[in-house]
């Protein structure tokens, strides 16, 4: 008995150490690289074809929704020196709404949307629209894939900004960027899966078989929010295709990562550099902000299908649901300016143009349901954020990003991360946001990623 009590505090050290620091990671998940995701009754006759697309907002649906926005009900007064704290302030959403019927140019706004090419093609049943955009370059100088994700509430809109500084041509680079920026199944112009289990890791596949579609077998990829966690999933089930990643959201969620963000609170220096330690403490203002900012999540993640319905029935709902998050995603301290600081960073036509790509072709409902295909038992017991990647890796960490973890606790899942840029500014839409610090963060990475291929002689990328 003496002998199982001496042991007792041994397991209690032993155990934890192991599981955090010794355990092997899991395997990979067995994927099927060509499920089918679409109706039954095309699977046997699919086209491959890559078909050229148009973004359309006809009079019909211009009309419906200016009539909709026009008739509603008069809204809820918000409660007396409230600004955003309670969500969308209705004095405000008067102002948008009015602006989305009268002042937003529709016909103007779809040429907008079309000045890149935009296509269609059907991959594992589902039409994945994707903007494709190729500089011309002179001789010299070497076209380079990359992979662009957005993620939710954004589309491929985030973008448009970064497209020309992204595709630039340099002297100073003997390289210029081919862009694929696809909108994720169930986003924008993307058919959803007609049956569960379509996750980001299966997204993933979706992607590298669209890349492989386009005759790309390797490749660079981007992303954030959805479009990180994706990317990082492509880089780990297919590490010998992606050829460097980059991220503004990077992010891992394990027991080791979780472990030291705790021991950070009581000994901030062993976790985190001083200079940026007020990104991650102290703890009860980190997870304060989480917790008022992920009421969407738990809804979304479990009861998709219910708010979307709300969501698809009403364009004012739609408005206030989608531009809160880009209120205090952007900048916690908007949600205490009566007009949500939305138009601090922004322009209204910015943010209505992102809302027309949920809007117009009523993808909300579908986009919803990726939360829900990822928080489950199913999806979490991949246990992907465990799954170490050899993929060479950058990150960029903007000063208002929700979430923040060390480089060196990325390094868990990112062992080759060859950079961490800290931002003193910007949000989640950094791309969106700060389109100039982002193009140059990106290309300073594919710059460096190229060099290390070619010191190791891996890629001709």
């Amino acid at each position: 008995m003496a002998k199982v009590v001496l042991l007792l505090p041994i397991l209690a050290v032993f155990v934890p150490v192991y599981f955090i620091f010794l355990a092997p990671p899991p395997p990979l998940p067995e994927l099927d690289y060509d499920a089918w995701w679409g109706p039954e009754n095309l699977k046997t006759k699919q086209d491959t074809s890559i078909k050229p697309f148009k973004i359309k907002f006809d009079n019909v649906l211009v009309k419906d929704l200016k009539d909709r926005l026009k008739i509603r009900p008069t809204f809820t007064p918000p409660l007396q020196d409230v600004a955003f704290e309670y969500g969308f302030n209705t004095k405000t959403l008067e102002t948008w709404l009015q602006y989305w019927a009268k002042d937003y140019n529709f016909a103007e706004r779809e040429a907008f949307f079309n000045q890149y090419p935009h296509f269609k093609t059907n991959i594992q049943g589902l039409d994945i629209h994707f903007i494709r955009v190729t500089p011309q370059v002179p001789q010299g100088v070497q076209l380079v894939p990359l992979l662009l994700l957005h993620g939710w509430p954004g589309s491929v809109r985030e973008f448009y900004e970064a497209i020309p500084l992204l595709t630039a041509v340099s002297k100073d680079r003997d390289f210029a960027l081919e862009l694929i920026i696809p909108s994720i199944p169930g986003y924008g112009y993307s058919s959803p899966a007609v049956r569960p289990g379509l996750g980001p890791t299966e997204v993933a596949v979706v992607f590298r078989n669209l890349m492989h579609r386009l005759g790309f077998k390797k490749f660079f990829v981007q992303g954030g929010d959805w479009g990180g966690i994706i990317g990082a999933h492509l880089t780990t089930v297919f590490p010998e295709e992606v050829q460097g990643f980059h991220s503004n959201m990077a992010f891992s969620m394990t027991l080791k990562s979780t472990l030291f963000t705790w021991l950070g609170a009581y000994f901030p220096s062993l976790v985190v550099e001083e200079k940026y330690a007020d990104r991650l403490y102290p703890l009860s203002k980190y997870y304060s902000n989480l917790v008022q900012e992920s009421g969407y999540l738990h809804i979304q993640a479990t009861k998709p299908d219910t708010v979307g319905i709300a969501l698809l029935d009403s364009p004012s709902g739609l408005l206030a649901y989608i531009l809160e998050k880009f209120s205090s995603w952007t900048k916690m301290d908007h949600r205490s300016k009566l007009d949500g600081g939305l138009e601090v960073k922004f322009t209204k036509d910015q943010l209505l143009d992102n809302l027309m790509l949920y809007y117009a072709p009523k993808s909300i409902t579908t986009s919803l349901r990726l939360y829900s295909e990822f928080f489950n038992k199913r999806g979490l017991s991949m246990k992907m954020d465990e799954i170490p990647t050899p993929v060479p890796t950058w990150v960029i960490q903007a000063r208002n990003e929700l979430a923040y973890l060390p480089p060196w606790l990325l390094k868990s899942k990112f062992p080759n991360l060859v950079n961490a840029t800290h931002l003193d500014d910007g949000g989640h839409f950094l791309a969106f946001e700060m389109p100039k610090e982002f193009s140059q963060d990106v290309l300073n990475a594919i710059t460096a990623f190229r060099k290390l291929h070619k010191s190791n002689k891996k890629t001709e990328l």
